[in-house]
Parts: structure tokens; sequence; C-alpha cells
């Protein structure tokens, strides 16, 4: 589909997202009863006559059934339980990713084409999926443990980065043929695009980002860090770049200018934090930590910690959906859950069963879709599930 045609409108240009699904519901404990739809032993005894108690216990099941069908929900936290037809997620389509096995990294999306890469790390490949026919375009196997991906426009080119032998290897746009390699040394992570500058940062080894020329292709310079690099992002703002380094208890603040790391916001109390993401509009640096499981908001003037919530468990991916105020967050537990970008406390407002190891995400607003990478399993075949945020 051409984006660029001006007689396209919005809505027949995402006309292959329309598909009727049934969406899942949220839920989070069992449901409370509706005590006042209980009957009581005189009114029982003047329908059917003298009193059976075995009997009126089993109407009290059907009745506490009956309630609970009808939703008489409300979740451990507080968060009510929702209707399919509003819970602010609704899976739109699920798209197979074929014969996939272990586990599924990060994704990247090419959107001139509408094609979502997705980083196969167990099968040691990257699968292309066209997201316009909802179906999988094509396969790029004999990689190392693909970790990161990331798509430059400019060159249309795709990069992949390999844990296994630190390469990061590059495909030209539109068949996919190998267009070059530059080796890291190990453990080559995450990619980040920043095109305005037309450089790329991919994090690897054992503490460093690594910083790419999209012109020459090639390595021009490293930034240091104390540990491994795990979830990074470039404020739009400013020069700076967030990383996660949970090896060395803290955020990496980095300068892109001078290429150095200028400061570092200590973490106490808290571990494994991988997922981040940036919140424009509110100057907060959101964080996911593992341990435990909780969103923490960071100021980004001064790297206070000014807000947390509860997350779902093992949460490997996290977006701002700056058009609706809200968080989406991706976790191995098994969830999906959405929260309200609201103040310093982002309340949870759903929580969202999806597949357990479903952890990695990626949120494109230009489409206003949620894609979730689900590996195969004994319940579930490896696919990509598409979500529609709503209203």
């Amino acid at each position: 589909m051409d984006q660029s045609n001006p007689s396209v409108s919005s809505s027949d240009r995402y006309a292959w997202l329309s598909a009727e699904v049934s969406p899942i519901a949220v839920h989070d404990r069992e449901p409370a009863l509706d005590k006042k739809a209980s009957v009581k032993g005189q009114a029982f005894s003047r329908c059917i006559g003298k009193p059976d108690a075995g009997a009126f216990v089993r109407l009290e099941i059907i009745v506490a059934l009956f309630s609970a069908a009808i939703g008489v929900a409300a979740t451990a936290n507080g968060v009510a339980a929702q209707p399919a037809e509003t819970t602010p997620l609704q899976l739109e389509a699920k798209i197979p990713l074929g014969n996939v096995h272990g586990r599924i990294d990060h994704m990247a999306v090419d959107l001139k084409r509408q094609r979502v890469f997705v980083a196969e790390l167990g099968n040691d490949s990257i699968g292309i999926v066209d997201l316009a026919n909802r179906k999988l375009l094509h396969r790029i196997a004999g990689l190392r443990r693909p970790q990161g991906v990331g798509y430059e426009p400019s060159a249309d080119l795709l990069y992949v980065a390999n844990a296994a032998d630190g390469s990061v290897r590059l495909f030209e746009g539109n068949e996919y043929k190998p267009a070059g390699q530059i080796e890291l040394g190990s453990d080559a992570d995450n990619v980040r695009v920043d095109t305005a500058a037309n450089r790329l940062f991919i994090g690897y080894g054992s503490g460093a980002l690594a910083i790419i020329d999209a012109a020459t292709l090639s390595k021009i310079g490293d930034v240091p860090l104390k540990a491994h690099p795990e979830g990074f992002q470039i404020d739009p703002d400013t020069s700076r770049i967030f990383v996660n380094v949970p090896e060395a208890h803290g955020i990496a603040v980095v300068d892109r200018s001078s290429q150095k790391q200028v400061d570092k916001w200590p973490t106490p109390g808290r571990g494994a934090n991988f997922p981040m993401a940036v919140d424009s509009a509110r100057r907060q640096l959101l964080v996911i930590f593992r341990n435990p499981a909780e969103l923490g908001a960071f100021s980004m003037a001064d790297g206070k910690l000014v807000g947390t919530a509860e997350t779902c468990g093992d949460a490997d991916d996290l977006f701002v959906d700056a058009k609706r105020g809200r968080i989406y967050v991706s976790c191995g537990a098994g969830f999906l859950d959405v929260l309200e970008a609201k103040g310093m406390a982002n309340p949870r407002i759903a929580h969202i069963p999806t597949a357990s190891g479903a952890r990695t995400s990626l949120f494109v607003p230009e489409l206003d879709r949620l894609l979730l990478a689900v590996r195969t399993s004994t319940a579930e075949p490896a696919a990509i599930w598409v979500f529609r945020p709503v209203p």
C-alpha cells in the first residue's frame, strides 16, 4: 500500500486491520458473588414445599455461577473487569509465523512497505511479516541468535544484531539480500535508529554502545558503560541517551555529542531493569523492573523517582501511546498491562491475558496497532498478535 497517496483516507489505508476477531477479555481474580441473587429459605419453601438443605445449596451454586457468567467481578488491585468490547486493547488478528521454535526477541517496522521484522532468536532467523496481507512474507535464516533489529529508511537497510558472535548483519530492504557485516565482538543486542543524525546505536558486549554511521555502514565510535546495556532510548528533545544497566544497578545517562556517560541514576531496592520508554509530554523516563515487578517513573530533569505502579511479571517491552495517554507493557508471565499516563501514579487500568512467554511487542503509532510476538507452545503456534487500541 502506498501511504504517500493523499487520496487514500486513513480508514481505507488501514482497512486490512478491520477483521472481526473475538477480543480477549480482562480478568484478574475470581468473581464476587451477588448475594442479592440468593434465594431465601422461606421463598424456597413456598416454591417446592419443605426446605431441603442439599437442594438449597445446589441452587446457591447455580446462582453464583450465573452471577459469574454475567461478569460480576473485580480485580485484586481494584481494576474492575471489563466486557470484551470495552477492553482498551482488542485482539484483531493472529498472523502465523510458521515453523518457528524457541524464544522470540525484539521487532522493528518498515512503514513504507508495512512489514515487520521479528528477531526469532531461538530459531536463528528473522521473520518478515507482511502486515497488509497478514502473512509471513520471507525468512532470513542462518543467523546467530538474533536479538535486536532496526530498519534504517534512508539507505533502505535492515540491521540485525546477533548475540552469539557479536555481528551486526545488514540486508537490503526489498529482497533482503546480504548487504554487509559489522563486527562488534560479542553479545550484540538492542538497536536504535537516530534518523536525524543518520546514525544507529547498538548495545553490546560487557558494556558499550556502538555508534554506526548509516552513510558509510561502519562503526565510528563507542560509548563505554559499566556493564552490558539492556533497553535504552534516545531522547528526541536533547542530546541524551538513557540506558538500562541492570548489572550496575542503575540507569546510565549518555551524551551523544561527547560520546560519554555523563551521569548515573541509581535504582536502590529494585533490580532487573530491562524495558524503557520516554514520555516526552510529561518529561518522564519510564522503566520496568522485574524485581519487584513494577514501573518506575523518573524525572528527566534530575533523575528522581517520582512514581511507581505494579505491573505484570517478566516484562520485556514498554511503550507510550501519546494519543490516548496510555502505557503498554508486555510480559512473559502471559499478560499485557495497560496503564494510564496520568500525573505521577500511572494507575493500571487493564490486565489482559495473552500467552506464556509472549514478552516482546512493538507499538506502531503510525498504524495505531500494538504487535505482540507469541512463541510456539503447546497452547499456541508462533504468531504475531495484532491488537487495536480503543477508543
